[in-house]
């Protein structure tokens, strides 16, 4: 999400006339898009934002603005500590970058505009009207939700973007269509909790006087399942109208939450060809206990058994999932429990993390229950060695075959080869076998010949046929 969020900030300021830059020193304007998921990011905030006073005395024309969640819950509070900060401004009006700088340069004074509501200002709402530049001309992300009405007691996400709101369907197929037919081929689905999609514009048509009848909502929306008095667009209808879109290949989304996965998500995910083999499940903790404190609104077996109907309905699925450790009041036996959990779910992967008090919590006020560092430290490397060994089972058991990859481009590592992504998510290496025509966005067949935990690597074996692909520099955000 913060990442499609930097490619709409800059957009933004590219449509004023600004060209991306990897030099510091030639920047003009930085901006600083922020998460405050976790304590960390609050303190790599500060730290750049002192980095970069020394280089905005050097240059007394470099603006630098900070936006994302931290800004948006931080406000004051963040030009108290950085006051040679030009711009904040909050997830709700990230159109709004350049404007806000203009201000700062006209009136010679910091401008904070942070918005409690998206739809209270001009871009505030979703990207429709903005023109995006998206960093890979064969992929793109697609916002189809903001906010998130749950209360997990560890997240500050609701308090900093709100209660869910969910764009209009019509108004999301006609985006991708317009991409589809550009030449993007692969779209990842983002929202706080996907699929929970579309209760919000429910109950706006319950309340609206022209019932389902209202134009303002419909939006060209196809409404199915819910009977003539009652339209009710569903997660599952988005993905099979998207899946559907003639030159969209494949189809992701992230993050659906394990309490609202329907059988019939399942369903669309295994009947609509162009949906990946690919879930990120999160289950933060296995213990039953711990769930019910954490006010995730599920126990281990019915995550369990959720995991199992995707298992059985799409065939060759991967999945991911976030873990907490430490949350407060977990014991040993807790611990345990989450250990089995994992183990019987045998991950492709596993975001895991150490738990983050985040002030304005239910969990940051759990103070008493805290679990010592050192506990936790144990517990994290305990945890890591269960999901790299199913990580490594799962990859092991894709030697030998033929994987379909959409080429990303060189490896990080190293140059030599390249990337790219199999349907189930899963990063690929591979030399490029002396083609020099393999750019972003090609669709290759890699044989898999050795399995890593966090990667598969192998030999080039085929390359689709398809129209020459014009591809430019790829400049990774870091200033403008």
């Amino acid at each position: 999400m913060n990442e499609h969020d930097s490619e709409r900030i800059a957009s933004v300021l590219a449509a004023e006339g600004m060209a991306r830059t990897e030099d510091l020193e030639e920047a003009d304007v930085v901006v600083l898009n922020t998460c405050c998921i976790r304590q960390n990011a609050d303190d790599k905030l500060y730290g750049h934002l002192g980095q970069l006073k020394s280089v905005q005395e050097r240059r007394p024309g470099l603006q630098i603005a900070v936006g994302g969640c931290l800004a948006q819950k931080d406000r004051e509070l963040l030009l108290e500590r950085a006051p040679h900060v030009d711009a904040v401004f909050g997830t709700h009006n990230v159109g709004r970058v350049a404007a806000l700088l203009e201000l700062a340069r006209a009136s010679g004074e910091p401008v904070l505009e942070v918005l409690d509501v998206p739809g209270a200002g001009e871009g505030t709402d979703f990207p429709s009207a903005m023109a995006v530049r998206h960093d890979q001309p064969h992929a793109a992300w697609v916002t189809i939700q903001v906010g998130c009405n749950n209360a997990c007691a560890f997240c500050i996400v609701p308090e900093v973007r709100g209660p869910e709101v969910s764009r209009p369907f019509g108004e999301l197929v006609a985006e991708i269509e317009g991409l589809a037919a550009r030449g993007t081929v692969e779209f990842t689905l983002l929202g706080q909790n996907v699929n929970s999609y579309g209760r919000d514009l429910t109950a706006k048509l319950r309340r609206s006087p022209a019932g389902h009848g209202d134009p303002a909502f419909l939006a060209g929306a196809r409404w199915v399942r819910g009977g003539a008095s009652k339209p009710r667009p569903v997660f599952a209808d988005l993905l099979r109208e998207i899946g559907a879109v003639p030159g969209v290949r494949r189809v992701r989304f992230t993050s659906p939450h394990p309490k609202d996965l329907r059988p019939e998500t399942i369903a669309a995910m295994a009947e609509t060809p162009t949906v990946c083999e690919q879930l990120h499940l999160p289950l933060q903790s296995g213990s039953d206990r711990i769930l019910a404190a954490m006010r995730r609104g599920y126990t281990a077996k019915r995550y369990l058994g959720l995991l199992g109907e995707a298992r059985a309905a799409v065939a060759d699925l991967a999945v991911t999932t976030d873990i907490i450790v430490g949350f407060p009041g977990e014991t040993e036996e807790d611990f345990e429990r989450t250990l089995e959990v994992a183990s019987q779910a045998g991950y492709d992967s596993a975001y895991t993390f150490v738990f983050s008090p985040r002030p304005g919590t239910r969990a940051a006020q759990m103070t008493e229950l805290y679990v010592p560092a050192d506990e936790i430290a144990d517990r994290f490397e305990r945890l890591k060695v269960v999901i790299e060994r199913s990580a490594l089972a799962r990859n092991l058991a894709r030697v030998g075959r033929v994987e379909e990859a959409i080429v990303e481009g060189p490896s990080k590592k190293d140059p030599e080869m390249l990337s790219g992504r199999t349907r189930q998510g899963k990063l690929v290496h591979f030399p490029p076998s002396g083609r020099d025509d393999l750019a972003p966005g090609t669709f290759v067949g890699v044989r898999v010949d050795h399995a890593a935990p966090h990667h598969l690597s192998g030999t080039l074996v085929s390359v689709e046929k398809g129209p020459a692909r014009r591809v430019g520099k790829l400049i990774p955000v870091a200033a403008c």
